[in-house]
């Protein structure tokens, strides 16, 4: 049988998004390739460890991350499809000097980067807005999203309205080619958060946790890379969870770069996302690293999530 690379499938299955979107799939795909052969040398001293800088949060930079945060933002500024760009690493988003572009992305260039020198699964965030005077958009007006997997293979997927479809990179054919058509989020019941923060979790958190041990029948698998727990959530089913607690209590996973995007992608797998009570698509980021706390997975498992909310 035929293999369908991405970019025949967005050709055909994305029309009515024209070349535009096409041209930005295809500045992904080449970029997400330039990372995993970065990654292959993973390991190496010279290749490996912190960059000994930070970045506008404080945060401690791998060297992969200033990386792919270069590579990934200047290769989007020049794509002709790209008005504007906001990285989780950057205090302020980049506008295109072309001025053509239809859409702003935004982007988490290496998610879970405290896995890389354990050879951990990581990933790469990404949301496609509409073109607009400003990057703080509700997830609602996402036009699509995804994630490059960096695992035991190079995985992408990708939402658009009502679609998601996954794509595993095939070396032998030099591009990522179509293996999971038409996703559907699983049934199965798994459950991702990370306990050793047991102690800081509120009431609430602990109550349902409480309830579903008791309960039985679940199995819990944490990662340590949202994209790693999101890829398993998607596939297998159950609920990952990362809530606010006493040490961040607003939530420490980033609205515009992780939660919105991955939240999209749930949704329209038929899955279902919450922040606290309120739908994360629905909210309107004040500023660019906005946190928020999030539980995202199949849709039986948030309405009972969102039952011990208050």
């Amino acid at each position: 049988m035929a293999r369908i690379t991405l970019t025949e499938f967005v050709a055909k299955n994305n029309s009515e998004l024209g070349a535009p979107f096409q041209e930005l799939m295809a500045v992904i795909e080449t970029v997400a390739q330039k990372i995993h052969a970065k990654l292959d040398r993973n390991g190496l001293i010279e290749e490996s460890g912190d960059s000994g800088s930070t970045n506008v949060y404080g945060e401690e930079v791998q060297k992969l991350d200033e990386y792919a945060n270069i590579i990934l933002t200047d290769s989007l500024l020049l794509c002709s499809a790209v008005h504007a760009v906001g990285s989780e690493e950057l205090a302020e988003p980049k506008f295109s000097t072309h001025g053509r572009g239809s859409y702003i992305v935004t982007h988490d260039p290496v998610d879970g980067s405290s896995n890389i020198d354990t050879n951990l699964p990581i990933g790469t965030i990404f949301g496609v807005y509409p073109k607009s005077d400003t990057v703080l958009q509700k997830g609602s007006t996402l036009i699509a999203s995804g994630y490059v997997l960096y695992g035991s293979s190079m995985m992408l997927m990708y939402a658009t309205k009502g679609k998601v479809n996954g794509f595993t990179f095939d070396p032998n054919v030099g591009a990522f080619v179509l293996s999971y058509p038409d996703v559907k989020i699983g049934e199965k019941k798994y459950y991702g958060i990370n306990e050793g923060n047991w102690e800081l979790f509120s009431e609430n958190e602990r109550a349902y946790l409480t309830s579903i041990k008791k309960e039985g029948g679940y199995s819990l698998r944490y990662v340590g890379s949202m994209v790693g727990d999101i890829h398993r959530t998607l596939l297998k089913g159950g609920i990952f969870i990362y809530p606010s607690d006493t040490k961040h209590p607003n939530g420490k996973l980033r609205l515009l770069y992780e939660v919105a995007p991955l939240s999209f992608l749930i949704i329209q797998a038929g899955g279902d996302a919450t922040s606290g009570l309120t739908n994360p698509l629905d909210l309107l980021p004040e500023k660019h690293d906005q946190r928020v706390p999030i539980a995202l997975g199949n849709a039986k498992e948030i309405e009972k999530y969102r039952s011990f909310q208050k």
